[in-house]
């Protein structure tokens, strides 16, 4: 439960519902600012590169990447994993603290939610263009089709990766939609123009604001959260079965399941602090994004890097403890010291050592400090991507397969692009949608009114 006499109040100032809906909905109705028009200029570049280096790898095949007989998907699964785990954050933000009923993730969760949907789209993209030839993604479809007994591959990681991006990008983007029916109706009701209220009605559903209309609301969000909640454990542990299912050495733990899904929710988390202080400072919302709510985030970040310095550790350690020479030397001549330490001590020291940084009062109110140290999580987390997919396959059992990757200029366009999609979703989503639920907002607004007028 939210004491807001310990915890301070959820709503600053002295709001009324009309005030909440106008401030809410005011970027919808002004001009773009320079600074989002230099922002989707520079996302469309980059998008526009990623795009160039789509056409080059579908052209010209997978040739044109840097990956090799023993690295064979490089930069490609480090993307994919990275852009899953800064999806699943921005559902399980929004998901567990509904059920947990915990009213200070009202003005954060339509941003995260928005934020699961377009990575997950970015994510999407890697096992689609690794095949090849994207023109035949279709066959692991798994429908009733024409083509006689051929079925698809159960056994297939990349048809596991397909159930589990899809099943989760339909949850993501029905959980994320139907929690903006009222704000369309909100908006469809306070706009003058025509065009406007032709859009925003139609999506609005023909919402109403009856309370039958919101018994079934509540009810339907409950329903979606506990569907979503299962597969934001399930989906990322798919993808984490996708390298413990090998025998490779660092990569056949039992560990892989947990530990995937809590440094997806890092990840998402790191980039749910990065969005709400573009918003609050580029939006004038401090009204409604205040500094509780990003000091709660702040302290989950530093209770999940604790875990994820724990699993660092405990994969040393087992590695060591084993006795296996094999894995011995991926950890200890490989990642801790040898040709990839850079990356390893990267990774340590981005997530497991910078991030207690917030222990203190003052870095979790600065917030020039806080979005910084959020960059440098998400920067973390890609190394941690590198070392668990390089490391392990650059230098395995055998030395005559021994080799070294580094991403040709087509690897890293296509992960330009999936920056500049992101970019580009976001942006919109900050222009067309409110980016903090109006009607939770107002849900909340008493609570705060009533510390309010006691102090």
């Amino acid at each position: 439960m939210y004491k807001t006499e310990i915890r301070g109040p959820l709503v600053l100032g002295d709001k009324t519902y009309g005030r909440i809906s106008q401030d809410i909905t005011a970027p919808i109705d002004r001009r773009a600012p320079v600074w989002w028009k230099a922002a989707m200029a520079v996302s469309l570049l980059a998008a526009t590169f990623g795009v160039i280096a789509m056409y080059v790898t579908v052209r010209y095949g997978i040739g044109t990447w840097n990956v090799n007989n023993s690295v064979a998907w490089g930069w490609e699964i480090i993307n994919f994993v990275w852009w899953i785990g800064i999806g699943h954050a921005g559902t399980a933000f929004s998901i567990f603290l509904l059920i947990l009923r915990q009213k200070w993730r009202t003005s954060i969760n339509r941003a995260a939610e928005a934020m699961t949907v377009f990575a997950v789209m970015c994510a999407a993209i890697y096992p689609a263009i690794h095949m090849g030839r994207v023109w035949l993604a279709f066959y692991i479809f798994p429908y009733p089709n024409t083509r006689g007994p051929l079925w698809v591959n159960f056994n297939s990681p990349l048809f596991w990766d397909f159930i589990a991006i899809s099943a989760y990008l339909l949850i993501s983007a029905s959980f994320w939609y139907f929690g903006m029916v009222p704000d369309f109706a909100t908006i469809r009701d306070k706009t003058t123009s025509k065009f406007k209220k032709a859009i925003y009605g139609f999506f609005a559903f023909g919402w109403t604001g009856s309370s039958k209309e919101w018994l079934r609301y509540e009810a339907l969000s409950y329903v979606l959260g506990g569907i979503a909640a299962v597969l934001v454990v399930s989906v990322h542990s798919i993808v984490s079965t996708d390298f413990a299912s090998s025998v490779i050495p660092g990569w056949h733990a039992t560990l892989f399941p947990p530990y995937f899904v809590v440094g997806a929710i890092f990840s998402g988390f790191a980039m749910v602090m990065t969005l709400m202080i573009i918003i609050r400072k580029a939006y004038s919302f401090q009204d409604y994004i205040t500094d509780s709510h990003l000091n709660a985030i702040a302290k989950i970040l530093i209770f999940v890097s604790l875990i994820m310095g724990t699993a660092y550790g405990t994969e040393v350690f087992m590695s060591w403890y084993s006795g296996n020479e094999y894995e011995m030397f991926t950890f200890f001549k490989n990642r801790i010291t040898g040709d990839y330490s850079f990356q390893f001590w990267a990774m340590v020291t981005c997530n497991a050592i910078i991030p207690q940084l917030f222990w203190f009062k003052k870095v979790r109110k600065n917030l020039t400090i806080a979005f910084i140290i959020s960059l440098i999580i998400n920067v973390g987390m890609w190394y941690e991507r590198f070392n668990i997919v390089v490391t392990s396959l650059a230098k395995d059992y055998l030395p005559s397969s021994w080799t070294t990757y580094s991403p040709t200029w087509v690897e890293i366009g296509l992960y330009i692009g999936t920056l500049g999609i992101f970019g580009i979703g976001v942006l919109f989503f900050f222009k067309f949608i409110p980016m903090i639920a109006i009607s939770e907002v107002k849900g909340v607004l008493n609570a705060g009114k009533t510390v309010h007028k006691q102090h």
